[in-house]
């Protein structure tokens, strides 16, 4: 069979394409060879890989392949721990390198216009098929949609990858205390991760940031929006404008996250394996986007809308040139523009 009719018949049934399966089964081979697991490394992983793919239960997979659901739920379990802690470090990078660092930076400049942008942060809530009646605290589990959930945070780059993935919080928690509850937030409050390659705006010191949407508290290093409906001056709605662009980009990422890996439609694995199977398919997808794999249907996200979080009190001096950070960005920017 010709590579391109492979490719595509690999991507109906797993969502990928062969080049990019066989890479998932070379570098997961070693660990599940030492789990003495009685099937071959490829047939593991293609069954997992289908039903990350097409939300299958593990009661339907079990009739497909002829197994027991049991041996299914197992399958799945051992493969999305392998993805989620054996490859996510490989597959899953911080920009800390100042060369990895300029090339996220200037790559946001040219889709925003404005400098020193080094990712976009977003939330979701990732639906869960079913909550057991016994889970501790089940309520904390309900979204504001309704639905049992738990939350997905990820920065992405300019090129949709994700840079960090965090899944700690039930669905019924909001993104600000989600991220403050973080690995990122504290990394990123005592200034471990991506403080180097500070520029001058108008006078004020802006450190690389990311962008996020009013969900999320303004800090020095996440910046947020004026407001969401061209109410503010015109340099600021021309920041708004520009900002939009660079969230675009982690909306854009985790819609196709979702649009790939149906299971995170209505995820059908138990409470406590739903995080390393989320974390399993965000590595899945930074997998085929390195590899430029076409690009799934996105999956759309309903709208959010609710009023800023509260500012901390040790977040206070952060909030301060936050504040004086995005201000001299609007400036600058509506300074370039009208200059044109």
């Amino acid at each position: 069979m010709e590579a391109p009719l492979r490719d595509a018949q690999w991507r109906s049934l797993y969502g990928l394409s062969y080049p990019v399966f066989t890479t998932v089964v070379d570098k997961l081979k070693p660990y599940i060879t030492q789990s003495q697991l009685s099937l071959p490394s490829d047939y593991a992983v293609a069954m997992v890989l289908s039903r990350l793919f097409h939300g299958f239960s593990a009661k339907t997979l079990a009739t497909r392949y002829g197994l027991e659901p049991y041996l299914i739920s197992k399958i799945t379990n051992m493969v999305t721990r392998l993805l989620a802690t054996k490859l996510y470090p490989e597959f899953i990078k911080i920009p800390v390198s100042r060369r990895r660092l300029v090339e996220t930076t200037q790559g946001f400049q040219e889709l925003t216009s404005l400098p020193n942008i080094c990712g976009a942060i977003d939330g979701t809530a990732v639906r869960l098929q079913h909550l057991s009646s016994d889970t501790v605290n089940s309520s904390m589990y309900y979204s504001r949609y309704g639905f049992p959930s738990v939350l997905l945070q990820v920065v992405a780059d300019h090129k949709k990858l994700f840079w960090d993935v965090c899944v700690k919080a039930p669905g019924g928690f909001d993104d600000a205390t989600h991220f403050r509850d973080s690995l990122l937030y504290n990394r990123l409050i005592s200034g471990d991760i991506v403080w180097d390659k500070g520029i001058n705006v108008r006078g004020q010191h802006v450190r690389p940031y990311i962008v996020g949407d009013w969900c999320f508290p303004l800090l020095s290093f996440l910046l947020t929006p004026f407001s969401g409906n061209r109410t503010g001056s015109p340099p600021e709605n021309a920041y708004d404008e520009a900002l939009l662009k660079g969230r675009k980009m982690v909306e854009e990422a985790i819609g196709l996250l979702k649009g790939r890996w149906k299971i995170l439609q209505n995820l059908n694995v138990g409470l406590s394996h739903a995080p390393q199977t989320i974390v399993a398919c965000c590595v899945l997808h930074n997998l085929c986007q390195i590899a430029r794999e076409p690009e799934p249907e996105i999956w759309r996200e309903p709208e959010e809308n609710g009023s800023p979080p509260r500012v901390l009190e040790n977040e206070k001096s952060f909030y301060y040139y936050g504040g004086s950070a995005k201000q001299a960005l609007a400036d600058d920017l509506y300074q370039r523009l009208s200059s044109r």
